[in-house]
C-alpha cells in the first residue's frame, strides 16, 4: 500500500510539473490597452530610413496591428523616404503594406514648402497626410499618450 500510494505521489507530481510547463504566459503588450507610438524621421538617410519602416514592421508584429496606433512624421531630410519610394518598387511595397497594417505616414507642410516640393513627388501623399508642422505634432502626439521613438 506504501508503494502505491508513493507511485501515485510521484505521479501526481509529475503531472503537476507539466501542467505548470503548459501554462501560456501573457502577452506583455497587451496589459495596457493599445501602444500609442510616434516614430519621427528628419534625416536624408535612405539606409536609416528603411530600418525605420523595418522596425515599425517589427513593433506590428511583437504588438500586434490591433493593438498599435503607429505614426510615423516626418519632416525636413524624412521627406526624401517618400521621395525615393517613387523609384523604388520595394519601398513602396514596404510603406503600403505598413499602411494596410494601419500606420499613418504624416508630412509636415512646411517642410513641402520650404523645399518647395510638389505633392505628386511625394510617394502615396495624401492631403490627409499632411500636417502643419513636424515638430508640433509630435509634441502633440507626445502630450496625447504617445511614446517617442527616433528610430
Amino acid at each position: 500500500m506504501k508503494k502505491l500510494v508513493s507511485v501515485f505521489a510521484v505521479s501526481l507530481l509529475a503531472l503537476t510539473a507539466v501542467a505548470c510547463n503548459q501554462v501560456k504566459v501573457d502577452d506583455p503588450y497587451a496589459k495596457n490597452g493599445k501602444q500609442l507610438v510616434v516614430y519621427h524621421i528628419n534625416y536624408n538617410d535612405l539606409k536609416r530610413q528603411k530600418g525605420a519602416l523595418r522596425n515599425a514592421q517589427n513593433h506590428i508584429n511583437a504588438v500586434g496591428k490591433d493593438k498599435l496606433d503607429l505614426r510615423i512624421v516626418m519632416h525636413g531630410g524624412g521627406f526624401t523616404m517618400l521621395k525615393a519610394a517613387n523609384d523604388d518598387l520595394e519601398l513602396q511595397n514596404k510603406i503600403v503594406s505598413l499602411k494596410e497594417q494601419g500606420v499613418k505616414f504624416l508630412m509636415c507642410a512646411n517642410t513641402i514648402r520650404g523645399k518647395k516640393l510638389d505633392k505628386k513627388q511625394l510617394f502615396g501623399l495624401k492631403d490627409s497626410d499632411i500636417v502643419p508642422s513636424g515638430v508640433a505634432e509630435i509634441a502633440h502626439l507626445e502630450a496625447a499618450g504617445y511614446a517617442y521613438v527616433k528610430p
